[in-house]
């Protein structure tokens, strides 16, 4: 018996029986028709999953489901993107069946197409002919019929009616013609016939084609090892190993990675060392030297070495799966231009309807082309028209686009961010630890009336008792300096350290604030302090993140607006600009302030803002594309709409063409999905279309537009 979630929970069902995007299209308007949320239905992993809660009964929708002409496993499975068991042999299962359809289908329909070539067989005789067509037609009504008859019912007519009322008008003409032994002008079985087939066949190759286009979440699946080498009384002298799933594996308990292993979980090492390829995390091939107190990450592989590591999440909150849960997440929203086409595609059934009715009228009525003739364009109207292709034009680009974005240590939490990338009018830059690595140097150490020796043993003497970091980059300056020695050294909170020498005097180094009575001069980074007398400072450098010119000069060159907005000194951020060529500058902005910039510039176009600090993620969330690096803050990555993985910044630039690709791919689709259309049908309705060439034509239309997305996944960014 099926269990409904009391509390409102994620669900997952697979179902078997879709084979275009047509069928997908069903099933995602009966759900939300059904009032539920966050609806995603994949056909390229034939999975619906949905939000619901104790209000809505899962026996029903799955009833439902299946009487729109799907089977649904009656087992539910509260969403879990790393389970992939069975996940191929389902589909393939899937597969063979809509192949067997076809095969079964082109036997019965090959003699009839073979008849049109000799006349006078025992092929052309009007009962041998029915009784060849019978069994495809039946199986077509079986196939099409039931997804057509609950589409109506249910409200939201697709494409299968538009089929299924073309195969039965040329079927129940040619029945007619039988009957009443009207002769071989009346007979068109092999119409109906080769109507079935075809579409048959575009669902085939559409089901293969979008699998392929669709690959990236099954890839990083496939990352997922399964079993798991559990070590027993970790610690003990008799250690032993036992072979376990990863999903039994708890917090805390220990396991055994080998040279070869991929890892099944996140865990920390707490013995060996080992080489371990990150590509799949970072995009970065070469292999990363990993030793006792690393963390190691499930779906990366051990390339060289034996490590023990302790488990320290959940499998479902290991990165892997958090990826996998973006990227799926990422397939499921549709960008502005996708719901264009929907909207289109909503009320495109009822249209061909009408026009297929227009163009039998007015061929009989006004062209004289007589009744047959008449019904036969009318015919072509109903299986040229192809809503689908305009339906795929969208997904099947964005999955490629997220795929490939994913495989180069980019993650992308929605479709509407490549879109919103790849028509930006201004990139807005945080500077400390987003164009500048935050680990500083010493520029500069200035004396007053003091030795510099002297000054820099004081500096030394003094950071040595402080953890902050830029006392480390002071103290790796000064690694060969004496450190001066103090009898009583404490921190002042939020300015800086104190020491007394045995002399009584006072030393203190720290911020502006503490010698702001001293001087006016607030350009330096710390100061330095004798008996309230002031005697030197230090300036220091923030390093520049390895490639940040390569993209500030991209961005320019693209003619986007590139922009440093700071909380940092004015000063330090205009000379950060000077060199990196960026024109405006926007210094010592609080959080509030960063807000109100974003949305100042929004009135003038698309705004992304790249950071990585707390005080970043107001702006991330309100800018059109919110971007940030693995290494910044929690906060920062959660408000992000794209991630940078690890430190290789430069791999902005390729989100930056990855989005304009995905975008143009998915223009040159509609342009396709649009034309194919609009020259098809008034072809159709004067007759230059016969339906079975119209049937043909449909059914690769999808074809031509998967094709597209394919050879944009077949090329380098």
């Amino acid at each position: 018996m099926v269990k409904t979630p009391e509390i409102e929970e994620r669900v997952s069902l697979h179902i078997e029986g879709m084979t275009c995007h047509n069928c997908a299209q069903s099933v995602n308007k009966y759900l939300e028709k059904n009032g539920l949320t966050d609806v995603v239905v994949n056909l390229g992993t034939e999975e619906a999953t949905f939000k619901m809660d104790g209000n809505h009964s899962l026996s029903k929708i799955i009833k439902g489901i299946e009487q729109l002409g799907f089977q649904v496993e009656d087992e539910t499975v509260i969403y879990n993107s790393t389970d992939n068991r069975g996940f191929i042999g389902r589909s393939w299962d899937a597969l063979q069946k809509l192949e067997n359809k076809l095969i079964f289908s082109f036997i019965f329909t090959l003699p009839l197409f073979l008849a049109m070539f000799f006349k006078g067989s025992f092929l052309n005789h009007p009962f041998v002919q029915l009784a060849i067509c019978l069994p495809v037609f039946l199986l077509g009504l079986y196939h099409f019929g039931r997804s057509a008859f609950y589409s109506l019912k249910n409200g939201f007519p697709n494409m299968d009616v538009l089929i299924t009322l073309g195969g039965v008008s040329a079927f129940a003409y040619s029945l007619f013609g039988t009957i009443q032994q009207l002769g071989p002008d009346f007979l068109f079985y092999e119409t109906t016939a080769t109507i079935f087939t075809l579409v048959l066949l575009g669902n085939w190759i559409e089901k293969r084609a979008v699998k392929q286009a669709t690959s990236a979440v099954n890839s990083l699946q496939n990352l997922q090892p399964e079993d798991v080498k559990l070590i027993l009384d970790y610690g003990a002298e008799d250690e032993s190993l036992e072979v376990v799933h990863y999903k039994d594996v708890e917090k805390g308990e220990y396991f055994l990675l080998n040279s070869g292993d991929k890892v099944p979980l996140d865990g920390e090492i707490q013995w060996g060392h080992a080489e371990v390829n990150e590509s799949m995390l970072t995009g970065e091939s070469l292999p990363v030297l990993k030793q006792v107190g690393d963390m190691i990450y499930s779906g990366t592989t051990i390339h060289n070495g034996n490590i023990k590591v302790k488990n320290t999440v959940r499998a479902d909150e290991s990165v892997l799966n958090k990826i996998i849960d973006l990227v799926k997440t990422a397939q499921a929203d549709k960008p502005s231009i996708q719901r264009l086409a929907d909207k289109i595609s909503a009320v495109f059934v009822p249209v061909v309807i009408g026009l297929a009715i227009l163009t039998f009228f007015l061929n009989f009525s006004f062209l004289n082309n007589g009744f047959q003739q008449s019904l036969i364009n009318s015919i072509a109207v109903l299986v040229i028209a192809c809503p689908c292709a305009m339906g795929l034009a969208t997904p099947t680009a964005v999955v490629v686009g997220l795929g490939k974005a994913a495989k180069n240590g980019i993650l992308v939490k929605g479709a509407s961010a490549l879109e919103n990338f790849a028509g930006i009018r201004k990139i807005v830059f945080d500077k400390t630890g987003t164009l500048t690595s935050g680990d500083f140097k010493v520029q500069k150490i200035e004396a007053i009336d003091i030795s510099l020796h002297r000054i820099k043993r004081i500096i030394a003497g003094l950071e040595k008792y402080s953890s902050h970091p830029l006392a480390q980059s002071v103290l790796r300056h000064l690694d060969k300096t004496e450190p001066y020695q103090f009898l009583d050294v404490k921190e002042i909170s939020g300015m800086g350290i104190m020491g007394k020498n045995d002399k009584g005097d006072v030393f203190v180094l720290g911020s502006y604030k503490m010698a702001e009575h001293l001087t006016e001069d607030d350009q330096h980074n710390i100061y330095i302090v004798k008996n309230d007398q002031l005697i030197g400072w230090i300036d220091l450098e923030d390093q520049q993140k390895d490639g940040v010119k390569d993209i500030i000069d991209y961005f320019n060159e693209a003619g986007i607006d590139t922009v440093i907005l700071s909380g940092d000194k004015k000063h330090r951020c205009e000379y950060l600009a000077e060199e990196l060529g960026i024109k405006e500058v926007y210094a010592e902005t609080l959080p509030e302030d960063k807000l109100k910039f974003i949305e100042e510039w929004q009135k003038d176009g698309k705004v992304a803002m790249v950071g990585d600090g707390i005080n970043d993620a107001p702006a991330l969330v309100k800018a059109d594309v919110g971007m940030s690096v693995a290494e910044g803050t929690n906060v920062a990555i959660e408000s992000a709409d794209m991630v940078i993985m690890k430190e290789q910044f430069e791999r902005l630039i390729m989100a930056h063409k990855i989005s304009n690709k995905t975008v143009k791919t998915i223009r040159q689709n509609l342009f396709w999905a649009f034309f194919y259309n609009v020259i098809a049908i008034p072809f159709a309705a004067l007759g230059f279309l016969n339906p079975m060439i119209a049937a043909g034509a449909m059914a690769f239309s999808d074809v031509i537009v998967i094709g597209n997305s394919l050879r944009f996944k077949a090329q380098k960014v």
